[in-house]
């Protein structure tokens, strides 16, 4: 089962990719950490990755696409995996399906959260709230300002592939407005038919 979670910040993806992961034994697979093991690793595409980051140059897509394909072939992903992250941008989820297809493997479904944005900002700004107030100190990005700008950059780089899969016939819309069991109900909807849990 590979499956694709998109979605603003603040929607729920990573409340959802925990459960995921857990009832359906499959990895979630963050571009950020898979770049990291692969500087780690010194893997041929992670050392590419190194000197671009190190001179202060954006890791081009082709490299990101890289670590996805040298990832998915660990035992942990054979069977399945969630991208949360990625593919950011159109451009890169095309060359994802490109090297998806040479490996003879396709993307099961993507998952779109739908929210209101206006209630996102309210959601990130009511948890900031509640963090100050037991003295925690607020991620820098859940102050409204900065999650603003955050939803401004989903909306111009990200939300473009709503149309793209929706081409593809793959994209399956959930509720993310809804509380996070009625959400899980609907995502066992979409990932039942494709594959059943492995716990209860």
């Amino acid at each position: 089962m590979r499956i694709i979670l998109l979605g603003p910040p603040g929607a729920g993806k990573g409340t959802q990719s925990a459960r995921i992961v857990e009832r359906y034994g499959i990895p979630q697979l963050s571009t950020g950490d898979m770049l990291r093991a692969a500087v780690a690793a010194g893997t041929p595409v992670g050392l590419q990755a190194k000197s671009l980051m190190e001179s202060g140059a954006l890791v081009p897509d082709s490299v990101v696409v890289g670590i996805v394909a040298d990832r998915i072939e660990e035992a942990d992903a054979r069977p399945g995996f969630i991208l949360d992250g990625f593919p950011r941008t159109v451009a890169q989820a095309a060359a994802l399906d490109t090297m998806l297809k040479q490996k003879g493997l396709g993307i099961d479904a993507v998952i779109e959260f739908k929210v209101d944005e206006d209630a996102l900002v309210g959601r990130i700004a009511k948890r900031a709230a509640e963090t100050a107030a037991r003295g925690e100190p607020v991620r820098k990005d859940d102050t409204p300002e900065v999650f603003k700008t955050r939803l401004d950059a989903y909306r111009t780089q990200t939300a473009p592939l709503s149309e793209y899969y929706a081409g593809t016939g793959l994209l399956r819309p959930v509720d993310g407005m809804a509380p996070i069991e009625e959400v899980t109900r609907q995502l066992d909807g979409v990932l039942q038919p494709i594959r059943q849990p492995v716990s209860a």
